[in-house]
């Protein structure tokens, strides 16, 4: 199949949209990536019936605990650093933890042309993100620790989705064990923070869309791309979902986009083109010379 890139990118565009779903909902952050995660992640696990049974191993189940650790850490970074900074070094670190991790477990180096990219991609990201001119917290270099933490239990995650999936295992059961597991671990974290807010029709369907929408079928189609697209790949195409997320906020918001947030937005495009295409090319070329 030769549309797993293609996958990626449909996941990531669902994943920009949560930033202005989220809008729509009182409760605090925290509180929001718990229903989320405890929302999709059961969803997937329904969608797998049995089926997650059979591929649950301590690798994954330790991939699950990663998956709810993210979200701690990127909201801890977040929290210390400002939204700017925390999200370019948690989603930006991703994608080069990714190829690493991929190479060191696995022996599977990255390309020049996806380091080259992967690196203009990231640029791209910063300054995106950065040309608003947004300021740090006040604790700086312990949120850049954590944002670098969450980019890491990112790329571990995935990597090993990657490894069950290549490995021969269906994808939705991968990702049912995954985020099924953080919906476990996570629902502690929303019964503490309490429910209330979820009597909100508004805030209901919001948090409705962002568990089923920007979780569920969002990584049902990751896990789809996997099947085809190297990891490393997949985690640079990934990137696309800060530029969803600022076209949004200037479309649906009104916001507005400083011109080195425009350089930026192109230069992220133009770099994940640069990764998309050669994956396409290089599976035709794998289809032509089958006899």
């Amino acid at each position: 199949m030769k549309n797993g890139p293609l996958a990626v990118v449909g996941a990531s565009v669902l994943w920009g949209t949560a930033g202005t779903a989220g809008l729509l909902v009182s409760a605090d952050s925290v509180a929001l990536a718990a229903a989320r995660l405890v929302i999709g992640g059961s969803a997937l696990a329904l969608f797998a019936g049995r089926g997650f049974r059979r591929v649950v191993s301590p690798g994954l189940l330790l991939a699950a605990v990663a998956v709810a650790a993210y979200q701690l850490c990127f909201f801890a970074a977040v929290g210390r650093t400002g939204v700017a900074i925390g999200t370019v070094v948690a989603i930006g670190s991703g994608p080069v933890f990714t190829g690493l991790l991929s190479w060191v477990l696995h022996g599977r180096r990255p390309s020049t042309r996806w380091a080259l990219a992967t690196t203009a991609a990231v640029c791209g990201c910063a300054a995106l993100i950065g040309g608003g001119g947004a300021q740090a917290g006040g604790q700086v270099v312990s949120g850049v620790l954590f944002a670098l933490l969450g980019g890491l239990l990112y790329a571990f995650y995935a990597v090993s989705a990657a490894r069950a999936i290549e490995a021969g295992a269906p994808s939705n059961a991968v990702m049912s064990v995954l985020f099924g597991g953080a919906a476990v671990i996570m629902l502690p974290v929303l019964l503490l923070d309490g429910v209330r807010w979820l009597a909100e029709p508004r805030g209901l369907l919001a948090v409705l869309y962002l568990g089923l929408g920007t979780t569920a079928v969002s990584y049902l189609l990751y896990g789809k791309g996997l099947r085809t697209t190297p990891v490393a790949t997949a985690a640079t195409l990934a990137l696309a979902e800060p530029a969803v997320a600022a076209l949004l906020g200037v479309v649906v918001l009104g916001e507005r986009l400083a011109p080195v947030s425009v350089a930026g937005l192109v230069l992220l495009a133009l770099s994940l083109v640069a990764v998309a295409v050669p994956e396409r090319a290089a599976r035709e070329r794998a289809l032509e010379s089958q006899p």
